[in-house]
């Protein structure tokens, strides 16, 4: 059996009588390996190497930084088709959809590499008689990512390379279900050039989470999971005066105006919910027609399309999308779709029931419509989380403005018309962090920053782009005075002005 473990210091960290969780094999059922869980001291451990090389990491020349990063591009292009069968034995995503969970956190990378123009602070001469008045952005020291399954590259990228150009060691904690593609990211940044102890990989659940989240040595952490688990993360770690960003989950709208392009909008919207088998928090699981006729029309081609969709194993290039991660996972998403059945919805089409020939051990859902969906509906207010698609009908532009506007999530949204008046007061007034305008799913690009509202997003700050130098540095502001001719004594019992 193939063992997982730790990333400490540049070199695996095994932990002798760790406790074990399995890795399965999504296509199959099977498990593949299993995952070393480190206890509060082996976390240690890492926080130790992080300490002992982070002062002179940040003390390096930010343009020396970025060219570690640089190279740790190169190599992770390099290394993309290895990267992404293995992320894909791991995660059930199909090939092509591997590649494109790298692709994007590896734009976070190039982002990054402008680390030096990115952590100019700000100058002003002459604030004063004699004074000038500047600030600098300084690393915050020892931070820490907690990731989630959907993602086993993009997420940690995001996080890593963000923290790391800006000064930082950084500790990450992968998910258990998919940890192979961290550890070597890990390597291949050492390879790269980056010092040991500036990127460690420990595995862990719930245990390993406190641990992080209560040590008094890391300054910082950021989460993304689910919301409950968010919240959870942003009051303790808060508590503890960690600076925290958590990202939680998602209950993305599309909204379909009657004189939008219905073929597009449908292929778009099939891409964007059955796509990874749902499994992403930027997934679009909810359609709102505006009006009957609409919602009729987009009914019946989106029936036809689904048709033509195809599962499969991750490596089947013709496979629109592969296995649900666990059988857990896949049991909890079928009993939503029976929740929604027994609330009155309508399910115009069933994915349940569904084995794929040779691998009827894996855990695989065709894709599943339901119809007549409504706004009390626990079915509709809760995050699936797989390949399943709600139509909740809406007959006016305002109606359908109001459901992702009074949802308890807020990550994403969008919006397909041709009318640049609707758009434009949709993006304007819509209660939702993204939007999308004719964009299924509107993750950000890198240079901007990923985050939603109300319970998708707790904290101040969001992912990366500029949102992310701010929350791995923290700005210090410097008043200085130079006099001349002299020193002056004048002593003063009031607030000094600029005058």
């Amino acid at each position: 059996m193939r063992s997982i473990t730790h990333y400490i210091h540049g070199t695996a960290a095994p932990l002798p009588g760790a406790r074990l969780s399995d890795v399965l094999d999504p296509a199959t059922g099977a498990v593949q390996a299993q995952v070393e869980l480190a206890n509060p001291a082996h976390l240690q451990k890492a926080i130790d190497s992080a300490r002992e090389a982070q002062p002179a990491w940040a003390a390096m020349n930010p343009q020396r930084r970025a060219r570690v990063l640089f190279r740790f591009k190169e190599l992770i292009e390099q290394n993309m088709d290895n990267l992404a069968h293995l992320l894909s034995s791991e995660h059930g995503k199909v090939i092509a959809d591997a590649r494109g969970d790298i692709q994007r956190g590896l734009e976070v990378v190039e982002f990054a590499c402008g680390i030096p123009h990115l952590l100019k602070g700000e100058y002003t001469e002459g604030a004063g008689p004699g004074i000038d008045v500047y600030s600098m952005r300084q690393p915050l020291g020892i931070v820490a990512g907690i990731t989630p399954f959907n993602f086993p590259a993009m997420i940690p990228l995001w996080m890593s390379a963000m923290a790391i150009a800006c000064g930082n060691a950084f500790i990450l904690k992968p998910s258990e279900r998919d940890p192979s593609v961290p550890v070597r990211l890990a390597e291949l940044a050492m390879e790269a050039g980056l010092p040991a102890g500036i990127l460690n990989v420990v595995h862990g659940d719930k245990e390993i989470v406190d641990a992080i989240l209560d040590h008094p040595y890391i300054k910082a952490v950021s989460f993304v999971g689910s919301s409950d688990i968010a919240n959870y993360v942003y009051a303790r770690g808060a508590q503890n005066g960690k600076r925290v960003q958590a990202m939680g989950g998602a209950k993305n709208h599309g909204i379909i105006l009657p004189d939008a392009d219905m073929d597009q909008a449908v292929a778009d919207i099939v891409g964007a919910a059955y796509g990874s088998a749902g499994e992403r928090c930027m997934a679009l699981p909810v359609v709102v027609p505006v009006g009957e006729a609409t919602a009729d029309a987009f009914r019946a081609k989106l029936v036809s399309a689904i048709e033509t969709l195809r599962p499969g194993i991750p490596t089947d290039p013709d496979a629109q999308y592969g296995p649900l991660v666990t059988d857990q996972h896949k049991a909890r998403v079928e009993s939503y779709i029976q929740m929604a059945a027994d609330e009155g919805a309508e399910i115009v089409v069933d994915g349940r029931g569904f084995a794929l020939q040779g691998y009827e051990q894996g855990f695989y859902l065709a894709p599943t419509l339901i119809d007549r969906v409504t706004p009390q509906m626990k079915s509709y207010q809760d995050e699936i989380f797989g390949p399943v698609l709600q139509i909740l009908r809406a007959q006016t532009f305002e109606e359908a403005l109001s459901y992702p506007s009074r949802h308890q999530y807020g990550n994403g949204v969008a919006i397909f018309t041709r009318n640049g008046d609707y758009a434009r007061r949709f993006a304007a007034d819509v209660e939702v962090g993204m939007v999308g305008i004719n964009v299924p799913i509107p993750v950000p690009v890198a240079y901007h920053s990923f985050g939603g509202w109300k319970r998708s997003g707790f904290g101040d700050l969001d992912q990366y782009g500029m949102d992310g130098v701010r929350f791995y540095t923290r700005t210090k502001k410097i008043t200085q005075r130079w006099p001349t001719g002299g020193a002056v004594v004048d002593q003063s019992f009031v607030i000094p002005t600029m005058k």
